[in-house]
């Protein structure tokens, strides 16, 4: 199983269709507060349909509440500012794909506590394409996780 981390979430549909993915793939969700809205709102609600009954979902008050508390495995950090592509990674089974906040990504400070399992998804480069939807992004980088270990737990 998979770990999906975000990083003081703004958007709550963004949150709802990603904790979507992580249930119907058997993923674990980790939110590390503050959030920009509250988990009982009705948008992030109705991205998740009905699917919040069958997700493993986990709370940590900040960045350090985290990493004394997640499980074994290793973090990597998903950022347009890593500087190799997703697919040079090799995850594994219990490592957790962390994403940073829609709006300024992750602190200086955990751009260097996970600066050695960063990467990045390659894209244009060019002021108006700053970066990829979080929802799609976690799906990018989540199902290269689960090729990797091919599909292992999914039909």
């Amino acid at each position: 199983m998979y770990n999906i981390v975000l990083f003081e979430p703004r958007i709550p549909q963004n949150t709802g269709n990603i904790a979507r993915t992580c249930a119907v793939t058997g993923t674990a969700l980790h939110l590390i507060k503050p959030y920009a809205f509250a988990i009982t709102e009705k948008n992030l609600r109705r991205a998740g349909l009905t699917y919040w009954d069958i997700l493993d979902i986990y709370e940590y008050e900040n960045f350090d509440d985290f990493i004394q508390r997640k499980g074994p495995g290793t973090v990597h950090l998903l950022s347009s500012k890593g500087k190799a592509a997703y697919t040079e990674a090799a995850f594994k089974d219990g490592d957790y794909l962390f994403f940073g906040r829609e709006d300024t990504g992750v602190t200086s400070e955990i751009h260097e506590a996970l600066k050695a399992h960063e990467w990045r998804i390659p894209m244009l480069d060019i002021p108006e394409a700053r970066c990829l939807n979080i929802a799609t992004s976690v799906g990018i980088a989540l199902f290269e996780a689960l090729r990797q270990n091919s599909f292992s737990y999914l039909r």
